[in-house]
C-alpha cells in the first residue's frame, strides 16, 4: 500500500486504545473541589479523632498554663482508659451537660458545628455551650474528696501534694473565705477537676462532677511559647 494510500486510511483511535481501558476524564467540578474535600474532611477528621491544638484562653490554671499558651490534646489514650488525678484534661464545658446552669440571655444559640467551624470566631460568632474548657483532675470515680475555703484538697483522707498550686483562696482567720468548699465521694464514670488558680476558676466546685464521657482528651505538650515548650504529662 502506498504513502499515499496509507493516509486515506486515518488511523482509529479508539479502536486501537486497549479494551477495558477508560477514556473518560474526571468532571471539572471534582478537579477543583476532591481535593478540597479531602483536606477538609483529612483535617476534622484527625481533630475530632486522633488531636487538636487548644489555647489558653483564662488565668484558670495558672501559673503552670498561662493565657495564649497553646497545647497539644490527643484524644486517643482516654479512649481506652478513665483519666488519672493529675492529668490536665479537655472537655465539654458545662453548660451542654449541667441543665443547672444557665447561658447569659443574649448569648448566641448557634448549632455547635457551625461555631466551631475555623473562621467564625473571626467574625465574632460564639456559642459558650460549644466551648471547651480546660482543667486538672483531682480525683476519681470512688475518691472521698474534700475542700476546704482555701482550696486544699485531701483525698480518701490523705491531703493531695499540689505543687502545681501557688494561688489559694483568701481566708479569715475564722476560716472563712470567698471560695466553696465540698465534702462528697466521686460517683463512678465522673471524675472531679479544679483550675490550678484556686482563687479564680470555675470547676467542679461550683458545677460538680465531670462525666467522663464529657472530655474530648488530655494536654500532652505546650508547643508555644517557645521558651517554655514541654510535657505537660504528670
Amino acid at each position: 500500500m502506498s504513502d499515499a494510500q496509507q493516509q486515506d486510511h486515518p488511523t482509529n483511535d479508539k479502536a486501537s486504545a486497549p479494551q477495558g481501558a477508560s477514556t473518560s476524564k474526571p468532571h471539572p467540578f471534582w478537579d477543583f473541589w476532591g481535593p478540597v474535600f479531602f483536606t477538609l474532611g483529612l483535617y476534622f477528621g484527625i481533630r475530632h479523632y486522633v488531636a487538636e491544638a487548644r489555647y489558653i484562653p483564662s488565668e484558670s490554671m495558672i501559673p503552670g498554663l498561662q493565657v495564649q499558651d497553646r497545647l497539644l490534646v490527643e484524644k486517643v489514650s482516654l479512649r481506652s482508659r478513665s483519666p488519672r488525678r493529675g492529668e490536665i484534661v479537655v472537655f465539654n464545658t458545662p453548660y451542654s451537660f449541667n441543665s443547672a446552669l444557665n447561658l447569659k440571655s443574649g448569648q448566641s444559640s448557634l448549632p455547635c458545628f457551625v461555631v466551631n467551624l475555623p473562621f467564625m470566631n473571626w467574625m465574632g460568632l460564639t456559642n459558650p455551650s460549644c466551648d471547651a474548657w480546660i482543667k486538672r483532675v483531682v480525683a476519681v470515680g470512688g475518691d472521698q474528696v474534700s475542700i476546704n475555703p482555701r482550696g486544699e484538697v485531701s483525698v480518701n483522707g490523705q491531703r493531695l501534694k499540689e505543687p502545681y498550686v501557688t494561688q489559694y483562696c483568701p481566708v479569715t482567720n475564722r476560716g472563712m473565705g470567698p471560695c466553696n468548699s465540698l465534702i462528697a465521694t466521686v460517683p463512678s464514670d465522673h471524675v472531679l477537676v479544679l483550675g490550678d488558680n484556686r482563687s479564680n476558676s470555675t470547676d467542679g466546685r461550683i458545677w460538680g462532677f465531670l462525666p467522663e464521657k464529657e472530655i474530648l482528651g488530655r494536654a500532652l505538650w505546650r508547643f508555644w511559647p517557645f521558651d517554655r515548650f514541654g510535657s505537660l504529662i504528670p
